[in-house]
């Protein structure tokens, strides 16, 4: 038969995949899969390459499955099988009984950029639609708030405006707090295979650590964690005094330049090389790089959208774009950098929990009018307050304001920062139910209810990646055990709710049709993308609207350049039309360290693990690569502790404390540590990163402070 095409389901770059099946050979654990994975050639996007990830994903599919809807009381009890139509009337009565008694605002779901956009779509039409509270939150929350925050205003709309052809045709690559060449592997490639025969490109790498990516670049900024905003106002600064700004793009195109100047003009080199803890020199040739640069492309993940200063940092990022014309035109953009397969997907179907689908918004009355008409709802049905991000189901839970907590795709016993204090609101929890692919998992022990779900290759259902492009990810194997899609099971609760014409669905292409209607006229117009269309062509990319139908080839990709690209017209989605300037002072650490807490640690990404470890820790060739944590510590530090490479260290913050086999090196700065984030109870005995982190938010987009805190260290 043919080779099934489909998408990788870890990182946001979305890989081809090619499906075919297996000619008898062994998979690496020594078992026989019926199917073999490679990559897809024709996919706009990877291009035929494929990580380690995606080339074992078939490894762990069949391993330590949830088969079964299971249910129990209380946490105290061991679960006992049940049948779906005992699970879903206990959900649904709950549901009934929560909004009698507190309201709506007691329903709480807790979502995943594991989720196809189908799974997503259901989910906003039960939550904020039917049942008019906007509680729904996304793992994105934790990773892409900060960005989507940034883009929208700085832009009016989010949406990254770049593509990854910009990858091959940028004189100067920008990257601030990523480690692309683990944790974008396929995207650092092309990125390193242009550098490679450009001589005259640039690679600018900004990070505390010494990673793979900032081997390779012509010039690593080690900055102090925290210092982002200072650098970035420092290369402003410089680019100001050189003259090395666009006059008539600021003027044409953008606001509120003057207010930025000011903030800037504070911004010295020695100033800001003091407090990044770099040289004047290497400042100065950063902003010569980017000054001289015919085309600049920034890339940025994790490093800066993870921290309570995460949107200030992303819209610091983008003025530098906005102040020299680095925007609309091959090479040069602001480019986010997803962390999950379809973070950007569940944006565009209003999965977070201010947003609407369509990149509409909830505080807009006219949007709010525009869904409920469309799905046939009273006016007035959906509420115009923000509902609560996951944090604040969290404090929810602590408080007994809510009292149904779901929980799909997701592990947030690992990935959720204070995990202490997560862990003891999650045990007073009324009702927890857990829908996820795998049992057990370090949150399936919190829960009272367990939902089996279908994963990849066993369901249906769109994709989109970093760069817009939108991929079919069919089913090519049946469900394991009784296990349902996820946008059947939200379904299937909102018909037993009485709202049967909402979701009377049968498949999940359908699904999919309803929602692209309700990007019409959006800047995210999918109205020409369909489950047929995708199958036929292949990954195809937004905007497209169903008026647009020859301008790809039949990979799916553009014919027009101009139109892979974001504001090549340079106007934007503002009032009038124009992009906006914020001046950010840096504010630094929420938490800095201090005599008594004097380190700060930071977590971050292996190349092989992706995450919790749900399927990565049940791949053994990865488990190889990575098997156990560690921490990384420069020799200095490790001298004054007396720390010697292997020894186990107790890392203690003011929310608790865990330990790791140390990592002498010098890749580190000193006073900085660093703690791989993927290992919970699960896999490894006292190791869980995130516990040690805390939730401080920055108010325009309740990010929590995930990436850095301060801690001390000892010798075990």
């Amino acid at each position: 038969m043919n080779a099934i095409k489909t998408v990788c389901p870890y990182c946001g770059v979305g890989c081809g995949l090619e499906v075919i099946k297996n000619e008898g050979k062994s998979t690496a654990n020594g078992t026989t899969s019926k199917w073999k994975v490679r990559g897809d050639r024709s996919h706009p996007s990877s291009q035929g390459m494929v990580c380690v990830k995606g080339a074992t994903i078939l490894e762990s599919i069949d391993k330590d499955r949830l088969l079964h809807p299971m249910m129990r009381d209380t946490l105290d009890e061991p679960f006992r099988q049940v049948s779906w139509d005992e699970a879903i009337d206990r959900i649904v009565n709950q549901i009934r009984h929560v909004r009698d008694t507190q309201g709506a605002d007691g329903i709480c779901i807790y979502g995943s950029g594991q989720f196809q956009t189908e799974d997503y779509y259901t989910a906003q039409k039960l939550l904020k639609g039917c049942l008019g509270t906007n509680n729904f939150d996304a793992n994105s929350r934790l990773c892409m708030s900060s960005a989507v925050s940034g883009y929208v205003q700085s832009f009016g709309s989010d949406g990254p405006p770049c593509c990854y052809d910009d990858l091959e045709t940028t004189d100067c690559a920008f990257l601030i707090g990523t480690n692309t060449a683990e944790c974008h592997p396929i995207i650092f490639n092309r990125l390193r295979k242009h550098l490679k025969t450009t001589p005259w490109a640039k690679l600018i790498v900004v990070d505390p650590r010494r990673t793979q990516t900032a081997e390779v670049a012509d010039l690593h900024l080690a900055i102090r964690p925290g210092t982002d905003i200072d650098l970035l106002n420092g290369i402003a600064h410089l680019l100001v005094r050189w003259e090395y700004f666009n006059p008539d793009y600021i003027e044409e195109c953008t606001a509120n330049f003057a207010q930025f100047a000011e903030v800037i003009r504070d911004y010295t080199p020695d100033t800001v090389a003091q407090r990044c803890g770099i040289d004047v020199t290497d400042l100065e040739l950063a902003a010569q790089y980017w000054g001289e640069s015919h085309n600049v492309l920034s890339l940025w993940s994790m490093g800066v959208n993870q921290s309570s200063e995460g949107t200030a940092k992303v819209r610091s990022i983008i003025n530098l774009h906005l102040m020299t014309g680095q925007i609309g035109k091959p090479g040069a953009g602001p480019f986010s950098l997803t962390g999950q397969p379809n973070a950007m997907g569940g944006r565009e179907a209003g999965g977070l929990a201010h947003l609407l689908p369509g990149y509409r918004s909830v505080k807009d009355p006219q949007h709010r009018a525009q869904v409920e008409q469309f799905w046939g709802l009273p006016a007035g049905q959906i509420s115009p307050y923000p509902g609560r991000t996951v944090w604040e189901m969290i404090l929810g839970l602590e408080r007994g304001e809510v009292g149904l907590f779901w929980v799909a795709a997701t592990n947030p016993i690992v990935s959720m920062p204070d995990l202490e204090r997560t862990k003891a609101a999650m045990r007073k929890s009324p009702l927890t139910v857990y829908q996820d692919a795998y049992y057990p998992t370090e949150t399936s022990q919190y829960a009272h209810i367990l939902l089996p779900a279908t994963q990849w290759s066993e369901k249906s259902g769109t994709m989109t990646n970093s760069e817009r492009y939108v991929t079919l990810s069919p089913a090519f194997q049946k469900h394991a055990g009784e296990a349902w899609d996820d946008w059947e099971i939200f379904a299937e609760v909102g018909r037993r709710l009485g709202f049967t014409e909402q979701f009377a669905f049968a498949n999940s292409a359908e699904v999919h049709a309803e929602f692209v209607q309700l990007t019409r006229g959006r800047p995210c117009d999918m109205t020409g993308i369909s489950h047929g269309r995708l199958l036929a062509e292949g990954s195809l990319q937004w905007p497209l609207p169903d008026t647009e139908t020859n301008n790809t080839n039949n990979k799916g990709q553009r014919t027009n350049d101009n139109a892979k690209r974001l504001y090549t017209d340079g106007r934007f989605h503002t009032p009038d039309g124009k992009a906006r300037f914020a001046g950010y002072h840096s504010r630094g650490l929420a938490e800095p360290p201090d005599p008594d807490y004097p380190f700060v640690l930071t977590t971050g990404r292996l190349y092989g693990h992706w995450h919790t470890q749900t399927r990565t820790g049940r791949t053994e060739k990865i488990r190889q690569m990575h098997p156990n944590p560690f921490i990384e510590i420069h020799p200095r530090d490790a001298e004054k502790l007396g720390i010697g490479d292997g020894d186990t260290v107790e890392v203690r913050s003011r929310r608790g404390r865990s330990q790791f086999p140390a990592k002498v090196t010098k890749a580190i700065t000193p006073g900085t540590v660093f703690v791989p984030m993927h290992w919970g109870l699960l896999w490894a005995d006292n190791a869980e990163a995130n516990a040690l982190t805390h939730p401080e938010s920055c108010p325009d987009s309740s990010q929590p402070e995930l990436k850095a805190c301060a801690v001390q260290l000892r010798r075990v």
